[in-house]
């Protein structure tokens, strides 16, 4: 089951991801130290384990204490998403001019951000939560395309479009990371099992081309090379329709 933000009742989420109307309980917990634990918690076990009996074990409380201050996982896991988004914290911002490498600032702190707490890429987001970390992260990163020409909704389209090549080259890195036997081992196996069935001359292209990226990679793929290569890619098209917009 894909983890999702926005599963909760605004009416009831939204104050919490602002913190109004919370308390401190009588044994001294609060909302904040609950996120926390949860991301905590999330970081050690992935977030489909993530459960409120597990997160109360880990507190120290009984399941029901958390129930006194959250509702339940739905609007847990939306607190955790905010406060772990809202640990990108950007430099100054920048000039116009300097829109490509303060895309790529962007980029960069994004992939640590989804490294430190791989199970955020475990999390759809396209419901965001409307809180202050992911508001505030949202801000800060629109103003790098401020300035350069690009409308509010070409702007909103250029960020999305260079934040989910990051979240989709750092599932791969993920990946690659996960099997117990590795990709060169994997295909040294797999290729002469290969060479045997495969018509190359039926298949010019994939052949060619498959053995020139299988050599360079010595993998089926090279995630560090394919999030450098999409991304400049991307700045690129970006630069481009900058181009055209102040032609």
């Amino acid at each position: 089951m894909v983890e999702r933000t926005g599963g909760g009742d605004p009416l009831r989420v939204i104050p919490l991801l602002w913190r109004q109307g919370v308390r401190t309980g009588r044994t001294g917990l609060t909302v904040d130290a609950i996120v926390a634990r949860g991301i905590e918690l999330a970081d050690d076990i992935g977030i489909a384990n993530l459960s409120m009996r597990k997160l109360a074990d880990r507190l120290g409380v009984g399941a029901m204490t958390l129930y006194a201050h959250l509702p339940g996982r739905a609007e847990l896991i939306e607190l955790m998403v905010d406060s772990a988004l809202g640990e990108v914290d950007y430099p100054a911002v920048p000039s116009p001019a300097d829109w490509r490498a303060a895309l790529t600032t962007v980029a960069d702190a994004n992939r640590r951000l989804l490294t430190r707490h791989r199970w955020l890429i475990d999390v759809d987001t396209s419901r965001p939560p409307l809180g202050p970390g992911t508001i505030a992260k949202y801000d800060a990163e629109l103003h790098t395309l401020v300035g350069t020409g690009l409308d509010d909704v070409e702007i909103d389209q250029a960020l999305t479009l260079v934040l989910e090549h990051v979240r989709s080259s750092t599932r791969q890195v993920f990946s690659a990371a996960a099997p117990e036997v590795g990709d060169g081992d994997w295909w040294d196996r797999a290729g002469p099992v290969l060479d045997g069935v495969l018509d190359a001359a039926a298949y010019p292209l994939a052949s060619r081309v498959g053995q020139a990226a299988g050599e360079t990679y010595g993998a089926a793929a090279d995630p560090e090379r394919a999030y450098t290569f999409g991304l400049r890619t991307i700045l690129d098209g970006i630069e481009a329709l900058i181009a055209r917009k102040t032609e």
